[in-house]
């Protein structure tokens, strides 16, 4: 077996290298990536708030069918889902770009994931913390504003940082509606090259390298927000 690298500097028929077209690609990745986290943060962070707000039935219920639906159905149904099937249903969506079709699915995909972490980081706070903003006079949005979720944030990063690198991993998929992402450059450039061994090993450095990245800036963060003397406990919750 030889090695030819220089694949990459050889043009793929439209002007451009493997190299731009691979790099092109990666942004595509990351676009898709940092576009859909967005989305299931500010969704995934608010489903899971409201699936812990005390004497709200119906909205802890309405929380908790969304976190089913979008946690039980396959990511690549969902994704073909919101590709073929919500634009015949809704014509208003046959003129929202594909790129956010596929943001939806996997942003609405991931916050059902990031919703249960958000519950289970309210509920691991200690009660006392509730009671002491009520004894404040916080109302029950000013409670979580100013002193249960900053707290959950603290304790939900370990398993958030796991499941944004998981989100990174999950953009391949946006393959199978034809995105421009970094698996389907390698898929294309290896039919065109065969050169399948260096292609792939050229993305699976960039997809390592990018998780890397990911796990390193979520390092920092909870660095910076560890409280010190913090700690939560399994049997009660907190102290």
């Amino acid at each position: 077996m030889t090695w030819d690298w220089q694949v990459f500097l050889s043009d793929d028929g439209s002007g451009r290298t493997y190299l731009e077209w691979m790099l092109e690609a990666w942004r595509w990745t990351l676009a898709v990536a940092g576009s859909s986290w967005l989305v299931a943060m500010v969704v995934g962070a608010v489903v899971g708030t409201l699936r812990t707000l005390p004497g709200r039935p119906v909205v802890s219920a309405l929380a908790n069918a969304w976190v089913e639906l979008f946690r039980n159905i396959p990511l690549l149904v969902q994704i073909f889902l919101w590709y073929f099937v919500v634009p015949k249903i809704f014509p208003a969506f046959q003129q929202v770009p594909g790129f956010l079709l596929v943001v939806f699915g996997l942003g609405f995909f991931t916050s059902a994931r990031i919703a249960e972490q958000f519950r289970a980081g309210i509920q691991a706070l200690p009660k006392g913390q509730r009671y002491a903003a009520m004894a404040m006079g916080f109302t029950t949005a000013q409670s979580y504003r100013y002193v249960i979720l900053p707290m959950a944030f603290r304790i939900i990063l370990p398993p958030l940082t796991s499941e944004s690198m998981n989100l990174l991993k999950n953009s391949s998929v946006a393959f199978a509606v034809s995105i421009a992402e970094l698996t389907m450059f390698a898929m294309q450039a290896q039919e065109e090259t065969s050169r399948g061994i260096e292609v792939y090993l050229a993305v699976t450095a960039l997809y390592a390298l990018s998780a890397f990245a990911v796990n390193r800036v979520f390092a920092v963060i909870e660095k910076k927000m560890r409280v010190p003397g913090f700690i939560v406990s399994a049997g009660t919750g907190g102290h």
